[in-house]
């Protein structure tokens, strides 16, 4: 078994933060190895972001990401960029606010509310990348929820531990049982 994701998004989202997220649940508390890298402009905000996970129940011997089975997309510039080098029959997510997609026959492509949702909850966007987690999770069960939370638990310092959780939570409520992928 092996997953290589590509997160894609702009400086600010936390699409690195969420990649590393991931890779730590999958690697402390789910017995797979994985490995995370980044790439993101120089700029502080704004700027292209990409973070590469790679997990697999064998070794893993290239850190880079070439054909994802798994594109994320939070922006239209990464969306443009990294929807057409997913494999053949991976999944491409995307923020519905913030990407207009095509029409891709290879793939298949979720259009879910992330900025709509935690801005609606906590009125602002800083625990989208939560929220986008917990659907991505939904989506493709390759570590547990309570891996998730507890990485989210152990990483996020007390004042955002509660709003990161809860933006977790609301990212699987956005995926029913029915639309499962693997």
């Amino acid at each position: 078994m092996i997953q290589r994701f590509v997160f894609s998004g702009t400086g600010g989202q936390g699409v690195i933060t969420a990649a590393i997220v991931l890779a730590e649940a999958a690697l402390y508390y789910g017995e797979l190895n994985a490995v995370q890298t980044q790439v993101y402009g120089p700029e502080a905000r704004g700027g292209a972001a990409r973070s590469d996970v790679i997990i697999a129940d064998s070794d893993i011997w290239f850190p880079k990401v070439l054909e994802p089975n798994v594109a994320v997309c939070l922006a239209q510039q990464a969306y443009d960029r990294f929807s057409g080098v997913v494999r053949p029959g991976g999944i491409i997510i995307v923020d519905s606010h913030n990407v207009r997609i095509h029409r891709n026959i290879s793939s298949r492509q979720f259009e879910l509310p992330f900025h709509k949702t935690v801005m609606a909850e906590f009125g602002r966007s800083q625990a989208l990348n939560m929220c986008m987690l917990g659907a991505l999770i939904r989506l493709i069960p390759i570590v547990s929820p309570d891996a998730m939370r507890q990485v989210i638990s152990d990483r996020f310092d007390e004042r955002f531990r509660e709003t990161n959780l809860s933006a977790f939570s609301s990212g699987r409520n956005l995926v029913s049982e029915s639309v499962r992928t693997f």
